[in-house]
């Protein structure tokens, strides 16, 4: 695992386009105001871009790779095409299953089941339908990390879109558990999946 997922504080800042097809954000480190990583939407077919367009937007296929601004990978986050509910895989940076979410049909504001590779309940991912804010919870209601854009630190003046917002990892998470990338990758579909 990538030691830039030891951190505990993310900034993620949407590319904003008027048209476009693709997904790309820059994840600060609040402290440093660098970017630590960036995640991109590289591999689209012609038909995905195409569908990207129209109603069916939420349906299509998505694959973002997480890299360090060097290159190197740290995460992929994909699903295949969709009705109703989504199936999202986490790939690790050998390309190996490390886990999945399963979202949930009938959640107001969203609820992803986060799963291990194993497809054990690790936590959930639950949000409000009145705002922006969400929460990783254990299965006994303890908080993993949130995704909010309440924020007054750094990058405050990006908050000009749904689509800035910040990654908070409580220290109940140790330093290299598999459950840092997860919540990252969550973030991913937070946003592909349940804010587009």
């Amino acid at each position: 695992m990538n030691s830039v997922l030891n951190k505990n504080v993310f900034f993620v800042k949407e590319h904003v386009k008027v048209f476009k097809a693709s997904n790309s954000f820059d994840i600060y480190d609040p402290e440093t105001q660098q970017i630590v990583m960036q995640a991109r939407e590289e591999r689209l077919g012609f038909f995905t871009k195409l569908f990207r367009f129209t109603d069916y937007k939420r349906m299509t296929p998505f694959e973002i790779d997480i890299n360090t601004p060097t290159g190197q990978r740290i995460l992929t986050v994909k699903r295949g095409t969709t009705l109703f509910v989504s199936t999202v895989e986490v790939l690790d940076e050998h390309n190996q299953l490390i886990g999945k979410f399963k979202q949930k049909f009938f959640s107001i504001g969203g609820k992803f089941e986060v799963l291990d590779v194993n497809e054990r309940s690790l936590c959930w991912l639950k949000g409000k339908w009145t705002s922006w804010d969400f929460k990783f919870l254990s299965n006994d209601g303890k908080e993993f990390a949130t995704v909010t854009k309440k924020w007054s630190g750094f990058g405050k003046e990006f908050f000009t879109s749904a689509d800035n917002y910040v990654l908070q990892i409580s220290n109940e998470v140790p330093e290299n558990h598999p459950l840092r990338q997860l919540i990252l990758a969550a973030v991913m579909c937070i946003d592909l999946v349940l804010k587009e």
